[in-house]
């Protein structure tokens, strides 16, 4: 995957991973030696469309460097599998050696099969390796027992087809600890650090060897980045994370105290001090001479930065017993009533906490808020945390913060913290372009490491974030592209693991995505063909786990959550299918019917596959023109469909149950119960209710044959040409090409929308026919509406442009 350089350069900022040196049968064992950096893809379609569609991917891929480097990564897309390894390392020119680890599948893989591969034919070898060229490069390729192997250095694959495999058993076991949920891992050696990422805007950590690897799992969507893995150090090695062993990490509560513009902030925590200590002289990064005394009750320290300006902070669990320790002299001078204090020697304390805190400046001047004790040479700044503490516009209460906060936890041993600007510098240190990020996006950024027993937990994230709006507003909240046209318009289903809404669409390579509400794309399945009308959900093994039930023209069917068939299913059918399948739970105990329409025949199944021979009807006299819908009045069970110029009222078992008492030169409306009367449209522009008796009551609704309506079992919505009537209120819209209303029952409310496909306008209404505020919105196909996530906003999703969905919320 071309791409998927710009998740290495991303990930690198912050991560790292050890080589092994136990055996390995895997191909895990063919990662060649002295690699510095192991990518794990668990889900390329995932993947490539988190890259696609990601605000920070798609704002640093015009780096230099990335420009370079992702001409070197082959596009492993088109290999359709998952848990493919790539392994980097620099050689000693200086140059980038790539390798690419891909388990071959049942259904087999070469080269061949990517067809943007040109194979040098004039190339022999006698050990089975093929060269081809990509992108002006050149690879070398073999197979090895089930295993293919590419690399754009002929030695490493020389070395691999001479089946010289490395001892890579404790890399192994990491990487099978990796979340294959998530989109990629990720493994990086500190200790081959050749490639040495800038981890942080700060010298003082980036010239130490942090950890022994790192292990990280990653999540990528359109406004978020999201890493959780582990990093570890052995006890011998002078690491920095070790200085956090037998410590236990603390919340962070700097940022209760610091501005909300902050642009920096580092909080390093710890239960014992002495521990501490102890462990920065154990692991050579202090002697034993360093005083620390008056540090005994100080349990968190942190250094912010703000435009130029710089602060050390202490937080005490005995402040006034701290800053007595501290010697410090009463100047004279008070801001809003805080004594201004001053210092002779603070260096001395600084120097604690060498290496992993160091100050540029002198730090003289002392004030005290509540548990902390704040140092800044720069007066003015100490004024601005006391204005912005007392204003209550501190940190931890920036809406941006508290939202990044939601994927960090609250104690942590070292948290860094890092605002656009603060983020633009740490990518322009790793490249050599001069770069600015804007800061309405990316607004926030952070690390942290929990140190637990003998390894620390470590969680990144890279957010953007916008200013919830005001009410009555409406805000596009995501803009998902995917790798083709939308076929179908997106649709909104449940997700029975969080309780929220997901999206499901197909494009027009008959592909079908499923979606999370933040954009990322849980998988792509290639399907046989366009699935007819919309996707239903079932809980075929009542555990509450929910299935996706469709059909194409030729198949019906069942996917579980993972995007995987659900077994006896697909059914696959030799006569066409010509209306969507209906799905039937006529006691609400998930004993589900499936009933299939070809043509003039219905077919029932159960959730078997089986068919249901109790079900006796079987064939129309004409063309079935609706789907078979199952309506409950009372404590009978109906079938009802069209064909022809008849409406056909089955019991539960096929038996006709009513007989209309008159033909119907029936619309293009579907079938509703409206006032418990089967209810549809008749070119005449007619309302038709059909009673239990079979008589047939007509209404006229002054429109014309291409009306359009929609009902629930108390509201009737109607479109004539641009009149929309709801209930008995008629409101008139545009002339326009509109989709037909549809009526949505949420938290009590009834809300109606339309569409007008020729401006690409989409309208929503309350029940009394009164326009939502800040509607009409941009929309290409009918809008769907729900609450999709955790808020209590409602959420609207349409399709954008030919290859995106676009989401809305309503506030």
């Amino acid at each position: 995957m071309k791409k998927f350089w710009f998740v290495f350069l991303c990930c690198t900022l912050i991560v790292s991973c050890k080589n092994s040196k136990s055996k390995s049968s895997s191909h895990v064992s063919l990662i060649p030696e002295n690699t510095q950096l192991i990518i794990k893809i668990n889900s390329t379609e995932g993947l490539e469309n988190g890259l696609k569609n990601n605000a920070l991917i798609q704002t640093i891929k015009n780096y230099t460097r990335i420009e370079e480097f992702s001409s070197l990564l082959i596009p492993l897309n088109k290999t359709q599998n998952n848990n493919n390894l790539i392994a980097v390392s620099k050689n000693e020119n200086d140059s980038l050696d790539i390798s690419f680890i891909i388990p071959i599948s049942k259904n087999g893989i070469s080269t061949d099969s990517i067809t943007e591969l040109k194979i040098d034919s004039s190339y022999v070898s006698n050990q089975n390796i093929q060269k081809f060229y990509f992108s002006n490069n050149s690879f070398y390729s073999t197979i090895i027992d089930s295993t293919l192997f590419i690399s754009n250095k002929l030695e490493l694959t020389k070395k691999a087809s001479n089946k010289k495999k490395t001892d890579h058993q404790e890399l192994e076991t990491l990487l099978n600890t990796s979340d294959t949920k998530k989109m990629v891992s990720i493994c990086y050696n500190h200790k081959n650090g050749n490639i040495k990422p800038i981890i942080f805007n700060d010298t003082t950590l980036n010239n130490k060897q942090f950890s022994n690897y790192t292990m990280i799992d990653s999540d990528i969507s359109q406004n978020s980045i999201l890493i959780n893995g582990i990093t570890k150090a052995s006890d011998s090695t002078k690491s920095l994370i070790n200085i956090f062993k037998n410590t236990i990490p603390q919340e962070n509560q700097i940022h209760t105290i610091i501005p909300a513009t902050i642009d920096y902030f580092k909080s390093i925590t710890f239960d014992n001090y002495d521990i501490f200590h102890q462990n920065l002289i154990k692991h050579q990064f202090q002697d034993s001479t360093t005083t620390h005394e008056v540090l005994q009750n100080v349990v968190e320290i942190g250094q912010i930065r703000n435009k130029g300006q710089e602060a050390i902070i202490l937080r005490s669990i005995d402040p006034s017993h701290t800053l007595e320790n501290l010697n410090a002299s009463y100047t004279g001078n008070e801001f809003r009533s805080v004594v201004i204090y001053e210092l002779e020697n603070s260096n001395s304390i600084l120097n604690s906490f060498n290496p992993i805190l160091k100050s540029k400046s002198l730090n003289k001047n002392v004030i005290t808020i509540g548990d902390f004790i704040i140092f800044s040479d720069d007066i003015s700044f100490l004024k601005s945390i006391i204005s912005n503490y007392q204003n209550n516009t501190t940190l931890s209460e920036d809406a941006s913060y508290k939202n990044l906060k939601q994927d960090l936890s609250d104690e942590s041993s070292l948290l860094i913290f890092g605002n656009s600007t603060e983020l633009n510098a740490i990518l322009n240190t790793n490249f050599t372009d001069d770069k600015k990020l804007n800061p309405s996006q990316f607004k926030t950024s952070a690390i942290q490491y929990v140190y637990d027993t003998n390894f620390a937990h470590v969680n990144a994230v890279f957010k953007t974030h916008k200013n919830k709006t005001r009410s009555n507003s409406v805000n596009e909240e995501l803009n998902i592209s995917i790798d083709a046209d939308l076929l179908s318009k997106p649709q909104l289903i449940k997700n029975h693991t969080n309780n929220q809404m997901d999206i499901v669409v197909q494009d027009v390579n008959n592909s079908l995505y499923l979606i999370s509400n933040t954009g990322k794309v849980f998988w792509k399945k290639q399907l046989n063909d366009k699935i007819i009308g919309d996707i239903k959900q079932i809980d075929i093994y009542k555990n509450g786990r929910l299935q996706l039930v469709f059909n194409t023209s030729k198949r019906l069917y069942v996917l579980d959550r993972n995007g995987k068939e659900v077994k006896p299913f697909p059914l696959s059918f030799n006569t066409p299918i010509t209306q969507p399948v209906s799905v039937f739970d006529y006691d609400k105990k998930k004993n589900y019917r499936f009933m299939i329409t070809q043509g003039k025949s219905v077919s029932m199944y159960d959730k078997n596959g089986k068919i249901v021979t109790g079900f006796t009807y079987k064939s129309a006299q004409n063309t079935i023109s609706s789907q078979p819908k199952h309506f409950r009045i009372g404590r009978k069970d109906y079938i009802v469909f069209a064909h022809g110029n008849k409406i056909e009222i089955l019991d539960r078992v096929g038996r006709r149950r009513v007989t209309a008492k008159e033909n119907i030169s029936f619309s293009e409306n579907e079938i509703y119960l409206y006032n418990n009367q089967f209810t549809t449209s008749n070119t005449n522009g007619e309302l038709l209710e059909i009673n239990q008796s079979g008589r047939v009551n007509h209404k006229n609704l002054n429109a014309n044959s291409e009306h359009k309506i929609a009902t629930t079992s108390k509201t009737l919505v109607v479109l004539n040409d641009n009149k929309l009537t709801i209930k008995s209120k008629t409101i008139e819209l545009d002339f326009g090409d509109y989709t037909a209303p549809k009526i949505f029952y949420i938290n009590d409310k009834l809300y109606i929308t339309v569409t007008d496909l020729q401006s690409k306008r989409g309208y929503l209404f309350d029940s009394q026919a009164k326009p939502i505020a800040n509607f009409p919105v941009y929309a290409n196909s009918q809008l769907e509406l729900n609450n999709i996530d955790r808020d209590s906003a409602l959420e609207v999703i349409t399709k954008g442009d030919n290859d995106a969905i676009i989401v809305y919320e309503i506030r």
